[in-house]
């Protein structure tokens, strides 16, 4: 008996309507409080570029910029080629809803070859999985039901809070989907965008907010991730500036030994 698709991949599942264009839909397991969940739509757009028969290496790198609103419903994503070799090619995205962008993005693939590595920064200290409890997801949208949060630090069982103070944008977190699924591209695309936006860890307040730019680096192949299976990652999140109704947030994705697979910046939004 064949076993239920993970909603992930339903999520992400494009149909093909010709060379660099394809039809998807957005999934209610990854709603948002206002459209989806902005890591499942990245990853819809990753694997419009995984599924090109153009692509030629890996993904080592995806930005994303959000435009606009997302509808619940249908979606189309044109990819184009833009310039290809034998080490690198490089790929623009969009998404439209009735004919209006409402994402643009970009990935580079980069084949890489078995010559030197140095690894200089080391995974975060962070106690055993199973001696920390599980965020609690009731009131909160219904993407973080597909997922797995158990905080080191910095977690959000005491949001919203109105004391005033503000604490550490830094969280570190064991991250995993929910239900269990083999670590891939697709999935490494929305985990590095499944850190909630700092300005709830800094402080504690209930206001509109939302990513406008992402950008994520990948540092691991296919094989290297499928080696990884389905464990949990040490996920690593910060700030360093929220300024005018903008903030930037850093991120970084550890294996449980320590070996870092993906990071990335973003630039977020808020008002008062």
């Amino acid at each position: 008996m064949q076993s239920e698709a993970h909603a992930l991949d339903e999520a992400t599942r494009l149909v093909p309507l010709g060379e660099g264009w394809h039809a998807g839909a957005t999934h209610p397991a990854y709603a948002n409080m206002a459209g989806p969940f902005g890591g499942v739509t990245a990853a819809a757009l990753l694997n419009a570029v995984l599924v090109d028969p153009r692509r030629l290496a890996d993904p080592i790198a995806l930005t994303v910029n959000f435009c606009g609103p997302i509808a619940e419903g249908e979606f189309e994503i044109e990819t184009r080629l833009q310039r290809g070799g034998k080490t690198t090619q490089h790929w623009s995205m969009e998404l439209k809803q009735k004919g209006v962008v409402c994402t643009t993005a970009t990935a580079v693939c980069g084949a890489r070859k078995p010559v030197w590595s140095h690894y200089p920064v080391k995974g975060p200290t962070a106690p055993s999985r199973d001696s920390l409890t599980e965020m609690r997801k009731d009131g909160r949208p219904e993407w973080t039901r597909r997922y797995s949060f158990r905080f080191v630090e910095g977690g959000l069982d005491n949001y919203p809070r109105s004391d005033g103070l503000v604490h550490s944008a830094r969280s570190l977190a064991y991250i995993q989907d929910a239900p269990d699924r083999p670590l891939d591209f697709v999935s490494l695309a929305a985990l590095s965008d499944a850190f909630f936006v700092r300005i709830m860890h800094a402080r504690g307040t209930f206001q509109p907010m939302a990513t406008v730019s992402l950008t994520s680096y990948f540092h691991a192949d296919a094989d290297e991730l499928a080696a990884i299976g389905a464990a949990p990652l040490l996920g690593e999140a910060d700030a360093t500036i929220f300024h005018n109704s903008f903030a930037d947030q850093t991120c970084a994705l550890w294996t449980p030994d320590g070996r870092l697979v993906a990071n990335g910046v973003q630039i977020t939004w808020y008002k008062e």
